[in-house]
């Protein structure tokens, strides 16, 4: 029986694991976790949390690679196709400690890697004979919000520091404001995965999720990201019958800087930055290209090695950025047929991963405890209560026959 649990039977039931994984996926540390449940009655010591967590994080992960319409896997598969299925993902930042370094801090390479987020959502949407909102709304016109907004995006882009290693939840900022418009699509059902996976891993790992919850038979499909290459490699290899969509948010970040950079008075830089942006907000992006080229010829190219700061490669650096990401900006085309224009609901969701994997204290085992962390904490966020259904249905629960599981473990060495 012990063998079966994965853990100490004598020690731990069924339910006693489920209480301290759920704790451990909603609390700062596994410390805190442990307080809580004492006060819940249960008596573990931060150890025994972090071994639970580790465990059922690697159930998680084997589950998740389960191929769809296999016994075990965790994504439901719904009885009806999805009017709309929205796939968004981004890079995170995690702190890993050296490899077979064991426990304690480890600074050398500064620790930080990448993770890989990505939230599938079956949606309502509303569909326009005209676009919904030719002008943008409000929050993009707000000189205060807007400077926030860029100043975010460079952060994220230069992948800074340990002072970005605050949790978001702490730290007072905010998540960029979607657009509200009466066209905006309806989240109905959101599930998450996240992984330490190099991208062509994560590839198949969102197709998987995406199969498995006919997100290629819906009505209408859409495909957000930002200007990262790996997200578009993964949109061409996987996803590419869905619309592609560059979020907006980037575009608008892109414009607030390089107006700032060609005029030297405020209020000039403000003009050319709502210009600009309300060009691409109705998809008139060659228009805007064609201004920025130019500018560009009136400053010059920028000299081999030119610091990122020198206007004139701000300049080549948005031109380039536009151009690579043009025919992902119809923005107009998209709003008319009710799909979403930015990674608000990504957005959303980094901050909630964050919250429990990143800090300026928080330090994971590389790579088998950041997988861990990130697989409960995934499942954790999903909407179809995958990882109570986990818990449920794992080895050793007291509500799954032994056989069936045999079976499920004779099917994935097969596979």
């Amino acid at each position: 029986m012990r063998e079966a649990l994965g853990f100490d039977a004598r020690e731990l039931t069924p339910g006693v694991i489920r209480k301290i994984t759920v704790l451990g996926a909603e609390t700062r540390s596994f410390k805190r976790a442990a307080i809580a449940l004492r006060e819940a009655d249960v008596n573990v010591s931060s150890k025994t949390v972090e071994r639970v967590m580790h465990d059922v994080g690697e159930e998680l992960a084997e589950r998740r690679d389960t191929p769809p319409g296999r016994e075990g896997i965790l994504a439901q598969s719904p009885g009806n196709i999805p009017d709309l299925a929205v796939v968004e993902c981004d890079g995170g930042r995690i702190r890993c400690r050296q490899p077979n370094h064991g426990p304690g801090v480890h600074l050398e390479g500064k620790g930080w890697r990448e993770t890989k987020n990505a939230c599938l959502i079956r949606g309502q949407r509303k569909t326009f004979d005209e676009d919904p909102q030719p002008d943008p709304p409000a929050c993009f016109l707000d000189p205060k919000h807007v400077a926030q907004i860029a100043e975010t995006e460079a952060l994220s882009v230069a992948s800074v520091s340990p002072q970005d290693s605050q949790s978001d939840s702490e730290d007072g900022e905010s998540a960029p404001r979607k657009p509200r418009n009466k066209g905006y699509p309806q989240q109905l059902v959101r599930t998450v995965l996240a992984s330490m996976a190099c991208s062509k891993v994560f590839g198949k790992q969102m197709k998987r999720e995406a199969k498995q919850r006919r997100f290629f038979e819906a009505n209408a499909k859409a495909f957000l990201g930002d200007g990262l290459p790996w997200n578009w490699s993964i949109w061409k290899k996987h996803f590419s019958d869905f619309v592609p969509i560059l979020d907006f948010i980037h575009v608008l970040s892109y414009l607030f800087t390089v107006a700032k950079t060609v005029h030297d008075d405020s209020h000039d830089a403000w003009d050319q930055y709502q210009v600009w942006m309300v060009g691409c907000w109705r998809g008139e992006v060659d228009q805007v290209l064609e201004e920025l080229a130019d500018w560009q010829t009136r400053l010059g190219e920028p000299p081999a090695g030119a610091e990122d700061n020198d206007p004139r490669e701000i300049l080549r650096t948005t031109i380039r950025y536009l151009t690579n990401n043009c025919k992902r900006m119809n923005y107009s085309e998209y709003r008319q047929a009710g799909l979403p224009i930015t990674t608000a609901w990504m957005e959303s969701l980094v901050k909630e991963m964050n919250y429990r994997v990143k800090g300026t204290e928080m330090f994971w085992n590389d790579p088998a405890g950041a997988e861990a962390i990130l697989q409960v904490r995934a499942a954790a966020l999903c909407d179809d209560e995958r990882l109570i259904i986990h818990l449920q249905t794992r080895l050793g629960s007291p509500f799954v026959r032994k056989r069936n599981h045999s079976k499920l473990r004779k099917e994935k060495i097969i596979s």
